[in-house]
């Protein structure tokens, strides 16, 4: 029983480091949270997935979007490089924004969005 009981665990272990590797990394989860709380509005959701410094920004994109409804169309983030401190992430899909039953289409593809550790917490930076 005790010579079965280490294989088992050892097979538990691998399979959990592997599910964490492959759940798309924790800087592009942020963005794409972040994303989705922008299409939400819920601007305390997009303070906290926002660095100090890139908060004021966050809020202000979060304030063009007041009169239109948003949704979000096949967005999809992952992480592409480093830049000092900083992870680079780009997102494919678009942010679809209707006024009056006209829709307007913002591509992500266009966006590299700079992403931090900030206490503790993947948060986004800013953008380029």
């Amino acid at each position: 029983m005790r010579r079965l009981l280490f294989p088992v665990l050892l097979i538990v272990l691998i399979a959990s480091a592997l599910a964490g590797c492959s759940a798309g990394g924790g800087a592009a989860n942020a963005v794409q949270s972040y994303l989705q709380a922008l299409a939400a509005k819920d601007a305390t959701k997009l303070a906290n997935l926002s660095c100090k410094t890139w908060e004021a920004q966050a809020t202000m994109e979060l304030d063009s979007f007041q009169a239109v409804a948003t949704t979000l169309n096949g967005v999809a983030c992952k992480e592409t490089g480093k830049d000092g401190a900083n992870t680079l992430v780009t997102c494919t899909g678009k942010i679809v924004a209707s006024y009056n039953g006209e829709n307007q289409n913002l591509d992500l593809s266009g966006r590299t969005y700079q992403v931090a550790q900030e206490g503790g917490e993947w948060r986004v930076c800013g953008e380029r």
